[in-house]
């Protein structure tokens, strides 16, 4: 039998923990869940994804894969919203919908590996550790909203840096107007007054090894400053700390500090 005779969800703090995480992230994998949340198995965190959906506090859909499978992910219902006390934001996916090609969810997912292997993953450099990332939900100059931005510490103090995801949609001259945009905010001060350092980078995260060399190509017709340029496919081979980076007027591979 069901309803009364159920047992009881006990809220861990494990649980609250993914909840406030999701509210940040938006929508999660359960590989991403795995180590936002700690769990030591992909059983353990599937009984646990599950017990949270059916408790209502997770909202679950389905992704189509390369392989022909689908897989799950996840987003913060409104109840699991109210239990930590932050804003609902709906997303437009009913349970268990299958998404196809959605840009939104591949643009939020590529954000959030960013930011699992920044917050989650060891610093494998002596001296650096990570210490915070900002979500960024309206622009910081006219028509510039970056994907994110972190800090990290280093021995000679603090390193900011701008998160950008080109999943290869925007062409080369959304981009030259991106670049401008951000040299314009370089040099008028309000970065300064907004996160309270005096300089910062621009990572750009892309595709693939191709479209690293063509973004490289068109930020320097206009800066050989601020802008790094790496792709996924470069990361997976060796890792986000590797020398992996590309600057606009320098082909060869460096590392990011």
């Amino acid at each position: 039998m069901t309803g009364n005779n159920e047992p009881r969800l006990v809220i861990q703090p494990r649980d609250e923990h993914l909840l406030r995480e999701l509210a940040a992230m938006r929508i999660i994998s359960r590989e991403q869940a795995k180590l936002v949340a700690g769990f030591g198995s992909t059983t353990r965190a599937n009984t646990r994804l599950l017990t949270l959906y059916r408790a209502g506090l997770l909202q679950r859909f389905f992704q189509g894969t390369r392989a022909g499978g689908t897989r799950a992910l996840y987003a913060l219902s409104a109840k699991g919203a109210k239990l930590i006390g932050s804003p609902y934001a709906r997303l437009r996916f009913s349970n268990d919908e299958l998404i196809v090609a959605n840009f939104f969810v591949a643009h939020q997912l590529r954000v959030n590996s960013i930011y699992c292997t920044l917050r989650y993953r060891p610093i494998p450099l002596p001296g650096i550790s990570f210490t915070r990332w900002v979500n960024i939900a309206k622009p910081v100059v006219t028509r510039l909203t970056p994907d994110g931005y972190f800090e990290l510490a280093a021995p000679q103090g603090l390193t900011g840096s701008f998160v950008e995801i080109d999943l290869g949609y925007e062409g080369s001259t959304v981009w030259k107007e991106k670049v401008r945009s951000y040299l314009r905010y370089a040099s008028s001060g309000d970065f300064t007054k907004q996160f309270g350092q005096h300089r910062f980078r621009v990572l750009v995260v892309t595709t693939s090894d191709s479209r690293v060399r063509l973004l490289a190509k068109v930020i320097e017709g206009a800066t050989d400053k601020i802008f790094w340029v790496t792709s996924f496919e470069a990361i997976d081979r060796k890792s986000f700390w590797s020398p992996v980076w590309v600057r606009p007027s320098d082909p060869t591979p460096k590392t990011l500090l």
